[in-house]
């Protein structure tokens, strides 16, 4: 593992959050191109979003701020959970991807509740 070089690559929620930004763009290389701009865009946005909230709350001036980021991160997970169940319902993700995914956000899912719990 590399050296920790800023501050929120201590928080494990970010490590799981950047763990999984990594797995949902290995999968969605294998989608059919017609869905590049489509579920592809849509689910790497979502993805992407929460260590970048995380991140950008993680900055802010206070308690207050940095929740209301925490809470945007919270939204784009959900958004993934729907972007993950439609890509496997339509053959674009395997059982096998679809479970580990989905795995992944359940962890980061819980995590971030646990951050914006202590934050209260």
């Amino acid at each position: 593992m590399t050296e920790i070089k800023q501050p929120y690559e201590s928080l494990l929620v970010w490590q799981r959050a950047d763990t999984f930004v990594v797995s949902a763009y290995k999968a969605t290389k294998l989608f059919p191109r017609e869905e590049l701009y489509g579920i592809v865009s849509q689910l790497r946005r979502a993805a992407l979003s929460v260590p970048l909230n995380i991140i950008e709350g993680r900055a802010r001036a206070g308690p207050k701020e940095y929740r209301r980021f925490l809470y945007i991160s919270r939204g784009s997970l959900t958004e993934c959970a729907y972007l993950l169940d439609i890509s496997c319902r339509l053959g674009y993700l395997s059982t096998e991807d679809f479970q580990n995914l989905e795995s992944q956000r359940q962890e980061v899912s819980y995590l971030l509740q646990r951050l914006l719990d202590s934050l209260q």
